[in-house]
């Protein structure tokens, strides 16, 4: 079984940064990573809250540059699911690949998407159903498409699309956004978009494609018909805490709860980036994440 001083879980910003900060210090470190290195932050097709980058900067290109600077200190890397943590000394991490070691762990493994959970949405998925307008905005050119939700990422992805779209309607379950202001300034000024407050989708229908969403104003009752040829999920995100339920001490939101120095309930076992709670959801707050986790690390190790 191989053993490692550190295994950090999951290769986003805060993952990755771990990985630096582990490296750097001599420490002999895995980062397992079961997608792509960069986590949701390559969906991004320009971040620019990120500092240092006044202009913005692409997110698959500053996954890349991560991944970079990681891997040039030494981290091993990995391609695999972790389905299972177990505490002792030292710990051990269950992956689909294999069992390993490790004295000191860092849970980084972020969020998914999470799903409307209305009748055809699993059916539609990949046939007009999507949950990134930087991957698939470019197959509905010319087409009428809705983005449901109204955060930062719902206005984001109505903003990529009208690129693409002849149409974006914005679904949103309240009559006001929740988006940052600028975001907002700018979703409001673009002719494109239209806006459907105080609605939710009740069931997305088609045949072989996405044809309509069954709409429900949540004031008036009123049902309504949109006809679209795709649908984008932007209702918020869900983090990866599956894998450790049972180990770990989990808010009521699912997220793994932690300490000012991202130590959980087991000694050893550190969180770091979306999965743990009271995380900005931000990729400055990630890469902070990482590096105070892998300090913490540090100190564990080296008693």
């Amino acid at each position: 079984m191989d053993s490692y001083e550190v295994i950090i879980i999951g290769g986003g910003p805060a993952g990755l940064t771990a990985a630096l900060y582990t490296s750097r210090a001599g420490l002999k470190s895995l980062l397992i990573e079961r997608g792509i290195f960069g986590g949701q932050m390559v969906n991004a097709r320009l971040v620019e809250n990120y500092p240092g980058f006044p202009q913005g900067i692409a997110g698959l290109d500053l996954g890349l540059l991560m991944h970079e600077q990681a891997i040039k200190y030494g981290v091993e890397t990995s391609t695999a699911d972790v389905t299972s943590v177990i505490s002792g000394k030292p710990h051990r991490v269950i992956t689909t690949e294999h069992s390993l070691e490790a004295k000191a762990i860092i849970i980084a493994a972020g969020s998914q998407y999470q799903r409307l959970d209305v009748s055809g949405e699993g059916q539609f998925l990949g046939r007009g159903v999507s949950y990134c307008a930087t991957c698939d905005g470019p197959l509905f050119r010319g087409e009428q498409v809705a983005v449901i939700g109204g955060g930062d990422t719902a206005v984001s992805e109505a903003l990529e699309l009208s690129q693409y779209a002849q149409k974006v309607y914005l679904v949103h379950r309240r009559d006001q956004l929740r988006a940052s202001k600028v975001l907002q300034q700018r979703v409001l000024a673009e002719p494109k978009i239209e806006f459907v407050w105080n609605t939710v989708v009740d069931e997305i229908v088609g045949d072989q494609m996405v044809k309509a969403l069954r709409l429900r104003n949540v004031k008036t009752r009123q049902l309504s018909t949109l006809e679209v040829a795709g649908v984008f999920v932007a209702v918020g995100l869900l983090p990866n805490s599956k894998p450790f339920a049972n180990v770990l001490k989990i808010s009521e939101t699912g997220h793994v709860i932690a300490d000012e120095v991202l130590a959980t309930s087991i000694p050893g076992i550190f969180a770091a980036g979306d999965i743990r709670r009271n995380s900005p959801r931000q990729i400055a707050g990630a890469v902070g994440d990482g590096a105070t986790a892998a300090l913490a690390a540090f100190r564990y190790l080296r008693g």
